[in-house]
Order: structure tokens, then C-alpha cells, then sequence
């Protein structure tokens, strides 16, 4: 068989799937091979799935029979299925789509080129490893060799997996129990990033807050973490996603007021403000505790902007606790929500719970009423911004709009303005005085270009 010289990725969910196609994409380059945008052109085509909600897995069938008729033009392709639905369904996928070459889980990342080489002589293999390899898990070199979508910006985990145990959560099931990376490696995979022209760093972690505590046996060395980052020069941003509230400390809020260069921007998932909805959920916390630590996060932190998740129809919820939760998401404030319907996934409690069920026309209801709120609070916060001037992470030219530049500000708030002859390359720094605000973004004009990007190059993945 030919040897493989292109491949694509694609990729289905949150940052952390995002991340892995990275470092997929870092294998395959090291090999020699070339990234393309589109199936049609690959000789090497990887899925990397998401479990955490139903469409996930019809987006992926669908995808496998769209490829499948490439893959019958072509039969020198290889197709390739990894991620958390692989780790979950298992022998499922090449039941169904036999023409899958491989299936690996999320455990076995690292050996998806090996797996696809031997494929070629061997047939379809599927290999998924029932939990880490604690060493693995820990290395650096897939970190070094990541091709990101972004090159002035990156992602870093800094953990695997998760100790927690939410009702409606699969996470626990497809990546296993949580295992930190070394401090002293995160420290030098975030200087050779910035060495390459990185300027901000997003640390992920299922749990960010309790990162260590499976090295140290008790405290968490979270702060540590933030702290030591801040330390290094040439790094401006320094984000993460997503802390637990029932884990977030004090002493990491002082570690973000204190570190200049972590953002003023804190993703705090509520998920639901009935305490009794919080407690089928299994989260830890009630809304008291919840609005103590938001209270000394924005009394601690100057001008700090707070994101939040929500899920609307989880089994059980009443009206009068829908009703608490639209009461709580008003008093927070909050500058943005992610909200999502929930969905019953195999394998957790809450999945069980099918007599309980909420009502699809009662869910939507519901999933209406709380965004009218949500969007009210987002206008105030924007509207407030206006005759504000923003530092801005230029990210390039408007997806709508091709005479606009899109970008952020260090709270994470999406801008556009005017472009103007100034160069204003992605990665660029910018200062722009914001004249109009709307629930989902500002508008602004430039004020100055502080710097130029620092990245020399950038190889796209596409993300679904």
C-alpha cells in the first residue's frame, strides 16, 4: 500500500478533543506528512470524537458515511476513529461502519500512527486501553510536536481525567481518573511555547482547581501552577478552563489578582441554581457556597468578567426549581452562559432516571425563558464597556465581515472594528476603544497597534 501523505482531522467537542487533534496532527507532521482542509484530498482521515451530548453520535455516523463513499473512490485511504466515543462505544463503530480502519480510545492517543501502519497489513484494529498509563500520561513529547490551530495562541493540559462524580457526566468513564503532569513539565512545554511565538496559554484540566492533589496527597498546587507561569516572559495571557466551584480556593483567587498576566476572566459552572436540582446532580455544592466564592472572586478581583454552564430539563427539575434558577442567574449576573439541554448519556445516573424526564416542549420552554435573562445581563455588562479602551488578541479578519477585525479583550469579550491600513495580522496586539455593546460582542475603533504577532507560522485543523 501507498504511503500516506496528507491527513485531516476532525474533530467533535470541547477543548480538551480540540487539544488531542492537535497533538494527533504533531504525530503525523513529525512523520512528514501534510495537513489539508479537506476530506476529499487526504489519503489519512481521523475523527475525534465527543460522548458528552446525543448529537455527538450522529454527527460522527453521519460523518463516517459521507467518507465512506471517498474511502470506495480511494481505497489507499485510511479512516480512523478515536476520542471518547470510541472509548465508549468500543466495537460499536466498526459494527456499523466497517470500512474504519482503526479505533482507538482516549487513553491510547500516542499510538494511533502505529495502529494505522500496522492496519495496513493487518486489517482493521481496534485498540482501547481500559485506563492511563500513569507515565504516558505525564510525558512531554506529544506537547512538543501539538500543531496548533491557533500559533500565537495554545492550549496546555495540565491533568487527565476526572475524580468527581456528576449524575450527568460520562467524562469519568472515557478518560478515567485524574492524573496531573509534573509542575517542572507544564513549566517547559509553556516556555517552548512561548519560544515559538505563543502569547497566550489556556491550561485545561477537567478540574483545574484540584491539579496536583494526586501528587502531593492533599493540597492542590494549582496556584503554584498560575503563579510560576506568570513568572515567564514573553507569556501575556494565561487563561484555564474549567475550575470546580466546590474546589475553588481562595488561595487561587489571590493567585489570579496577584499574577498580572492570568486574564480577568473566571468560567464558574452553576449548572442550576435549585439546591436540590445541584444535589441529584451529585456537583458538591449548594447555592450559598456558590455565591460566597462569586462574592470574593469579584471583591478580590478588579474588573473580573464570570462565564458560567447551565442545564436546562435535568430529570426531576420542577417548575418552582426552574423558577430558582432563573431567580439565581439574574442576582449573579453573569457576563455569558453556555447553556445546554440535557442529555442522557449511557452509563451515568442520571441516564436512569427516565421517568423523570422533562418534557422536550417544556425543556425548550425553559431553555427560552433563561436565555432572555442570560441575555439581559450580558447587555448591561457590555453596554457598560462602551467608551472603555480594550487591550484586544487580534484573531484576524470577521467571519461575517471581511472589512472587520474580530478579537479579545483580556476578559474574553469578542470585538470587531474597522479595518483600517494599519497591518493588523493575527496574534497582534491592539488597543480599541469600544463605541457600542450587544449581548454577544463589542464594537469598537483602533486606537493604536501595540505589537505584531510573534508567530511565524500556522496549519489549520478543522474543528466541528
Amino acid at each position: 500500500m501507498a504511503e500516506a501523505k496528507t491527513f485531516t482531522i476532525r474533530t467533535f467537542g470541547c477543548q480538551m478533543n480540540e487539544h488531542d487533534s492537535e497533538r494527533l496532527a504533531g504525530m503525523f507532521v513529525a512523520q512528514g506528512m501534510t495537513a489539508v482542509e479537506s476530506e476529499s484530498e487526504a489519503d489519512l482521515v481521523i475523527f475525534n470524537t465527543c460522548t458528552i451530548r446525543e448529537n455527538a453520535d450522529l454527527k460522527l455516523y453521519s460523518a463516517l458515511g459521507h467518507v465512506k463513499a471517498l474511502k470506495e473512490a480511494n481505497p489507499h485511504m485510511q479512516v480512523a476513529v478515536g476520542g471518547c466515543m470510541a472509548q465508549k462505544d468500543r466495537g460499536k463503530i466498526q459494527e456499523v461502519a466497517g470500512w474504519v480502519d482503526v479505533v482507538f480510545g482516549t487513553h491510547n492517543l500516542n499510538q494511533a500512527p502505529e495502529l494505522l501502519r500496522r492496519a495496513k497489513s493487518e486489517g482493521p484494529l481496534m485498540e482501547i486501553w481500559e485506563s492511563p498509563d500513569p507515565q504516558a500520561a505525564t510525558e512531554m513529547a506529544p506537547a512538543l510536536y501539538a500543531v496548533r490551530e491557533l500559533p500565537y495562541s495554545a492550549w496546555m493540559t495540565i491533568q487527565t481525567g476526572c475524580d468527581n462524580s456528576c449524575a450527568y457526566c460520562i467524562v469519568p468513564s472515557v478518560r478515567g481518573g485524574e492524573i496531573s503532569r509534573p509542575l517542572e513539565d507544564l513549566l517547559t512545554e509553556a516556555h517552548m511555547l512561548v519560544d515559538s511565538g505563543v502569547t497566550e496559554i489556556t491550561v485545561l484540566g477537567q478540574n483545574v482547581n484540584s491539579y496536583g492533589r494526586d501528587i502531593t496527597g492533599r493540597s492542590p498546587l494549582f496556584p503554584n501552577l498560575l503563579r510560576s507561569l506568570g513568572e515567564i516572559e514573553g507569556l501575556e495571557r494565561i487563561r484555564f478552563t474549567s475550575p470546580h466551584p466546590k474546589d475553588l480556593s481562595s488561595e487561587t483567587i489571590r493567585a489570579m489578582h496577584e499574577t498580572p498576566t492570568v486574564c480577568n476572566h473566571l468560567h464558574l459552572p452553576l449548572q442550576s441554581g435549585s439546591d436540590r436540582v445541584l444535589t441529584g446532580m451529585r456537583r458538591g455544592y449548594h447555592v450559598d457556597r456558590y455565591r460566597r466564592i462569586l462574592d470574593e472572586a469579584r471583591n478580590t478581583i478588579p474588573d473580573l468578567a464570570v462565564t458560567t454552564d447551565l442545564i436546562v430539563g435535568f430529570p426531576g427539575e420542577t417548575d418552582a426549581e426552574f423558577e430558582e434558577t432563573l431567580k439565581v442567574v439574574a442576582e449573579f449576573a453573569f457576563d455569558l452562559a453556555y447553556t445546554y439541554i440535557f442529555s442522557p448519556r449511557e452509563g451515568t445516573r442520571a441516564a436512569q432516571m427516565t421517568e423523570e424526564f422533562v418534557s422536550d416542549a417544556l425543556v425548550a420552554e425553559r431553555f427560552g425563558r433563561l436565555k432572555e435573562v442570560l441575555d439581559r445581563s450580558a447587555l448591561v455588562h457590555h453596554q457598560a464597556r462602551v467608551g472603555r479602551t480594550e487591550e484586544v488578541l487580534v484573531e484576524g479578519p470577521s467571519r461575517r465581515n471581511d472589512q472587520m477585525i474580530s478579537g479579545r479583550t483580556r476578559q474574553g469579550k469578542l470585538i470587531h472594528f474597522p479595518v483600517t491600513q494599519t497591518p493588523m495580522r493575527a496574534g497582534s496586539l491592539a488597543q480599541v476603544l469600544v463605541v457600542h455593546g450587544a449581548p454577544y460582542h463589542l464594537l469598537g475603533t483602533e486606537v493604536a497597534l501595540l505589537r505584531g504577532p510573534k508567530h511565524k507560522t500556522r496549519i489549520p485543523i478543522t474543528i466541528s
